[in-house]
């Protein structure tokens, strides 16, 4: 019985440590040794649901008029601290997605604080170390069900606006709960690469989700 529960709390571990894991379970997940996996719920020819287990992050806000001017502040940020700019001056390996979190209540000409966000890798989610810049901090994310919507090309702040727009509409048109505070924009590539490039919008489920077949929407 000791034995078994041991296997048990070993195997639990195993699960938990696995949601962060070898990119080569990813087929869009190409760039990193490690990423964010998930477990694909159902899917119509609009949107996919998602479940991601709780994990952590390495965050920081910025605000700014635009996301990509946001984002390059705060970039630099978190790098610096996977960099060493941490308490055990560690380097800590960079890992997909990044996340960019968006208040839907922003108007495009209006400042907006933006929340970036990289997956700490399985090695460091027990145990991350302290950030040395005070506008940095970890946090753990809960455990989740997304709505998402794929594309390729740049992650602007109209490509976003547009697939948010496309992917909130496509959720309405069913009647699906989700958060309509905020979405995030989802990025699996470095800023150098230049072709075949994926990217996501996300919206948190707000109920049991809603994936209707094709043929239940003719009818």
């Amino acid at each position: 019985r000791i034995y078994l529960s041991g296997l048990v709390g070993f195997l639990l571990v195993l699960t938990a440590e696995a949601r962060v894991g070898n990119s080569s379970q990813l087929q869009f997940c190409t760039e990193t040794e490690q990423c964010l996996l998930f477990d694909r719920i159902c899917e119509t020819d609009k949107y996919e649901v998602r479940h991601y287990d709780s994990v952590k992050w390495v965050s920081t806000d910025e605000t700014s008029l635009f996301m990509e001017i946001a984002a390059m502040r705060a970039f630099k940020r978190l790098f610096n601290y996977i960099a060493g700019a941490n308490e055990n001056g560690k380097k800590i390996k960079m890992t997909a997605p990044v996340l960019v979190k968006i208040s839907e209540d922003k108007s495009f000409w209006q400042m907006g604080t933006y929340t970036l966000s990289f997956l700490l890798p399985s090695e460091d989610q027990t145990n991350p170390p302290k950030p040395n810049d005070n506008k940095v901090y970890i946090h753990r994310m809960a455990d989740m069900k997304v709505y998402v919507q794929t594309y390729g090309g740049w992650m602007t702040s109209m490509s976003d606006k547009n697939k948010a727009s496309s992917l909130s509409s496509a959720l309405d048109l069913v009647g699906a709960e989700y958060n309509k505070g905020f979405h995030y924009a989802v990025g699996y590539n470095s800023p150098m690469t230049m072709f075949n490039r994926h990217n996501e919008v996300w919206f948190v489920v707000g109920d049991d989700p809603v994936c209707p077949s094709s043929e239940e929407l003719e009818s």
